[in-house]
């Protein structure tokens, strides 16, 4: 199985705050872009708390991202997984994204909000150790997952859940 790599880095000039997946699911790769799958609440969600339209073309959401300050990324660069499933991530296969360079690029980063549990744990595991103290201090969020496997958690409770962003905006 060949390693699947993730997108670059969504960077506003100004970041206030990260987001970050673990790796983009089949739908997105297909497309190229972030949360494509058509039951993921992560586009919805957004447009709620920033005020845009769900309609808007994908462009246009970054832009809004953007805006607002907020940078988007997955904590992994690269990994081999046979789904979009998190859990058939090969562990030992993971290589993590470059964050002590987004942080040397955005120093005003406020917070950094993980989409789900396996974006937390990998940025715990193989990012924070490797960071310099500074940007360990950045605090760190564990939202809940906006794929629609999380389907335990009803749209209602993940956007109650995912307002924390309104506060470092």
């Amino acid at each position: 199985m060949q390693p699947i790599n993730s997108f670059p880095p969504v960077e506003p000039q100004q970041a206030k705050i990260l987001i970050l997946g673990s790796m983009p699911g089949k739908a997105s790769l297909a497309v190229q872009g972030y949360y494509a799958h058509p039951r993921n609440a992560f586009w919805p969600i957004l447009a709620e708390l920033l005020g845009f339209s769900r309609d808007l073309d994908y462009a246009s959401r970054l832009e809004v991202l953007k805006k607002n300050g907020i940078g988007l990324w997955d904590v992994m660069a690269s990994c081999i997984r046979a789904t979009s499933l998190d859990a058939d991530i090969v562990e030992t296969s993971i290589q993590a994204n470059d964050f002590s360079g987004w942080f040397q690029r955005h120093p005003q980063t406020q917070a950094v909000f993980c989409n789900g549990g396996k974006a937390y744990q990998s940025y715990q595991r193989r990012v924070l150790p490797h960071l310099p103290e500074t940007y360990r201090q950045c605090p760190l969020v564990q939202l809940p997952s906006t794929s629609p496997a999380h389907a335990s958690l009803k749209f209602d409770a993940k956007l109650a859940a995912w307002r924390q962003l309104l506060d470092f905006l």
